[in-house]
């Protein structure tokens, strides 16, 4: 894989910091930002790397030449300012069939494997990494259709009433060189996002939108700078990257984020539940994944078409992006099993296996994010909600938010009932870990065939010491009172068992038990 990193830039807003150095050498956390780009890439593979320099170019070179890298970096002076896209076409001779863009004053940790993977899946001509932002106003963003090809683009400053998605275009893109080849004519100088782009699509080419939670962030101004390096320092670059699996919490829309209103056919309809833009803020400051997943059958339905929901999930984000808070993905499902309905698309009118309570958008996103379940919560209103979260193995949190005259044929069951969003995101980035350090000395001893019987009404305790159990590859099996024989060994709360097989009927539940106390927590 060949890697271009454009590091011509001046770097004007950081020339406080620079002490003449080129933007590309600027120090970060006591390393140059070129050289953790190097070796990044290393990481993932990329063996063959060219470096785009104009300004004091001299000294990049110098660098370099200091430097040893396992993978060959070659120099390339582009000569004179052409534009980021520009730059790239006038190094078309020297590049390889396919080829990985980046801005040389990124800091990124993504997982190039994957990205490739879905380029090549998705047969693109070009693949932009796409991210949400906790200021999407004023950030260039990116229109994708239903199939995740871009349809557009918006510059700051954007329409108030546009209620465009928070996918942001973050300078991050795989090419194919032979489709570049038919625009090396274009006029210079040129950017990527505002020229080259757009032609692209209008041009009917096929760019696809690789939508990504991974660190990617630029450092061009002082203020960025001290936010990369304190995320740096804190974990959050490493903990990002998709290689390592991630902690999320998925979340129900209507009733849960938003004030239930009905089946809801428009963006004008959706108003935040107060609290709720603070906490998604908390978590994504947390680097937990936030993650929607919503039926929506108003589509099947025929009440909502994709355009329009796409909308109304832009009013959604926009509304939380004004406290900060940012969505990392959002699945949907668009189905409907009963038919009867004026306007009903029939083709959706089936069951499916994402509809809630089945779990196939909560294993979609398992996948694709790589998704740690056995940490990893989910926050809605209804019994389908607490289904899908028992079924595909997260903690279950009920919000009491939602219409109360909604019911289900489903039998979710909650392990910890709250308020409201807010008071769920308390729960996880507060209670939980207190109550994980406080059950931390009994599980650690728990051998195969013991049971911890959790006396009071400890909120979550036995759904908090099963998760991590099971997130430690131990088996875990919850029970209820009725499982132990004798009366005398019922607690009021919560029972767990820890056993070598998945069969409970493998030990003899009589056994003399070891006791959590409530007053010990």
């Amino acid at each position: 894989m060949q890697a271009i990193i454009l590091a011509g830039g001046k770097g004007t807003r950081l020339a406080e910091r620079l002490a003449g150095k080129p933007k590309p050498l600027i120090d970060v956390c006591g390393v140059p930002l070129l050289e953790r780009q190097v070796l990044t890439l290393q990481d993932h593979g990329v063996d063959d790397i060219i470096v785009l320099v104009n300004h004091a170019g001299d000294q990049i070179r110098s660098f370099l030449e200091e430097r040893t890298f396992a993978a060959p970096v070659r120099i390339i002076d582009d000569g004179e300012p052409r534009g980021t896209a520009g730059a790239v076409l006038a190094t078309l001779p020297s590049m390889a069939a396919q080829s990985l863009i980046i801005y040389g004053d990124t800091l990124f940790n993504i997982d190039i494997g994957h990205m490739l993977a879905a380029h090549r899946a998705a047969r693109a001509d070009l693949t932009l990494l796409l991210h949400p932002n906790n200021h999407p106003a004023d950030s260039h963003l990116v229109g994708l259709d239903a199939n995740g090809f871009v349809n557009g683009f918006h510059s700051p400053p954007h329409d108030e009433v546009a209620d465009y998605r928070n996918l942001v275009n973050a300078a991050f893109y795989i090419v194919e060189k032979d489709v570049l080849l038919r625009w090396r004519n274009f006029s210079v100088p040129c950017d990527f996002g505002n020229d080259l782009f757009p032609a692209m699509v209008a041009a009917g080419q096929r760019l696809f939108g690789y939508v990504s939670a991974e660190y990617i962030k630029d450092l061009g101004t002082p203020a960025r700078l001290d936010q990369v390096e304190r995320h740096l320092s804190s974990g959050i670059v490493e903990r990002s990257s998709r290689r390592i699996s991630q902690q999320a919490v998925f979340t129900d829309r209507d009733g849960t984020l938003n004030f239930p209103a009905g089946h809801i056919s428009s963006p004008s309809a959706i108003m935040l539940i107060p609290g709720t833009a603070a906490a998604v803020r908390r978590l994504n400051d947390a680097g937990l994944r936030t993650i929607l997943v919503t039926n929506q059958p108003v589509i099947a339905r025929g009440q909502c078409d994709l355009p329009t929901l796409d909308r109304t999930h832009g009013r959604l984000e926009k509304l939380l992006a004004e406290s900060g808070g940012f969505l990392d993905r959002t699945y949907f499902c668009p189905h409907h099993p009963h038919c009867g309905y004026a306007g009903e698309v029939p083709a959706l009118k089936i069951a499916c296996n994402c509809r809630k309570p089945e779990t196939g958008m909560i294993e979609d996103a398992i996948k694709e994010l790589n998704i740690d379940r056995h940490r990893s919560w989910m926050v809605g209103d209804s019994d389908a909600d607490m289904l899908a979260a028992n079924r595909a193995g997260l903690l279950a949190i009920r919000v009491q938010t939602g219409d109360a005259s909604v019911s289900t044929h489903a039998a979710g069951v909650a392990d910890v009932e709250v308020a409201d969003f807010s008071a769920a995101v308390d729960f996880i980035l507060d209670e939980y870990p207190r109550l994980l350090r406080a059950a931390a000395s009994s599980t650690s001893a728990a051998q195969p065939g013991d049971i911890l019987l959790v006396d009071g009404e400890a909120l979550g305790l036995a759904a908090v010491v099963t998760n991590e159990l099971r997130a430690e590859g131990r088996f875990a099996i919850r029970l209820t009172v009725e499982d132990l024989p004798h009366a005398a060994q019922r607690p009021a709360a919560a029972i767990l068992i820890v056993e070598g097989t998945a069969d409970p009927q493998a030990i003899a539940l009589d056994r003399p038990v070891r006791r959590v106390a409530l007053h010990e927590l």
